[in-house]
């Protein structure tokens, strides 16, 4: 019997956008009500690539927090084929980065600066390897004669398994998993290597894009997957692998962006993150996994301290808004119009 209320250590979102200006300002008051850190993605335009260009990113993000509200903003370094070793030693200094955010060139919103040949980014890697600082990896090929379905898959086998190989002491975290090949690959994978899955992939499969029509607010990258696809990502987090963890992966675009003849990619989950991996986890019968896999093993794989605050889950159902305000246009959330089986309630 699914219980009324569940009680788990206060979470971290180990992969978060943002953007800034003023919609940095619009959404970031969701994430700082659910989660005491966050791992914000540096994939602004021109994107974060250095480690003083995040000091100064962090400090607008704090300025946009609410007042009495504890949330830490930890960043990740945008890679590029100029990266100098050097940067690695910067960030590692700082205590605020992470790690580095490796996005092959042309595989998602604003990454026309990633990393065009792996071998380009050889010498960053072993260094970062040495310093103990994290490749956050979003794992796909860019080669369009590759199905965009097969596109994770692939990575894996030209990319990432080599990449796992040749440097053996470096840590790895393979971003929003999809597909049963990601999974396979992390749970058999040696130390060192984690994976973040994001709520709509344990909820939806690719029938969701098209429900009723093109459904333009379903479109992410990496895309959604098959059913197949879906019940291996809630087997691996059902069974509680401390290699799996939450990054939702909260991406928000203007309304007017989405909607349009070449729609970006990116779903918002922000406003109701944690209630949604609520859903998720009891769909599955596993809500008593659900602290691990949202509040220690992301924090445990990172050398962070687990939080100490707590926030309570309770079982009573609302409606998400149409829309939020987002600048000078407006934000269509994850379930608009529809509900959430669970209510968020903090405690003190």
């Amino acid at each position: 019997m699914t219980p009324l209320s569940l009680t788990v250590r206060e979470p971290d979102d180990f992969h978060l956008h943002l953007r800034d200006g003023r919609s940095l300002e619009a959404v970031v008051p969701f994430s700082a009500a659910r989660f005491a850190r966050a791992l914000i993605m540096p994939n602004l335009r021109p994107p974060v690539c250095t480690t003083e260009q995040a000091r100064e990113y962090r400090a607008r993000i704090l300025a946009a927090v609410p007042a009495g509200t504890h949330f830490n903003p930890l960043m990740s370094l945008y890679l590029t084929d100029r990266t100098p070793p050097d940067e690695v030693d910067r960030a590692h200094a700082s205590g605020f980065v992470l790690g580095f955010k490796l996005y092959p060139a042309g595989a998602t919103t604003h990454s026309d600066a990633g990393v065009t040949e792996i071998s380009r980014v050889y010498a960053v890697l072993e260094r970062m390897q040495e310093a103990g600082l994290t490749l956050q990896v979003h794992g796909e090929v860019t080669d369009p004669d590759v199905d965009i379905f097969d596109r994770e898959a692939r990575f894996i086998e030209v990319v990432l398994a080599p990449l796992a190989e040749r440097f053996t002491g470096l840590r790895i975290v393979f971003e929003h998993i999809t597909t049963r090949s990601a999974v396979e690959f992390v749970l058999g994978a040696r130390p060192g290597i984690a994976a973040t899955v994001t709520p709509q992939h344990l909820l939806m499969n690719r029938n969701a894009l098209f429900a009723g029509g093109i459904r333009p607010h379903h479109y992410c990258l990496p895309v959604l997957k098959s059913e197949t696809n879906r019940e291996a990502l809630c087997d691996a987090v059902r069974a509680g692998s401390s290699r799996l963890f939450l990054g939702t992966d909260s991406a928000p675009h203007a309304r007017a962006a989405k909607e349009s003849a070449c729609g970006c990619a990116g779903i918002f989950s922000a406003h109701g993150a944690l209630e949604l991996y609520a859903e998720a986890f009891e769909a599955i019968g596993a809500l008593e996994r659900l602290e691990g896999f949202a509040a220690e093993h992301g924090a445990d794989f990172y050398g962070l301290p687990r939080n100490t605050g707590r926030v309570r889950l309770v079982k009573a159902p609302w409606t998400v808004p149409a829309a939020y305000p987002f600048g000078d246009d407006e934000l269509i959330p994850l379930r608009a119009e529809e509900r959430i089986g669970w209510r968020l309630e903090r405690l003190e």
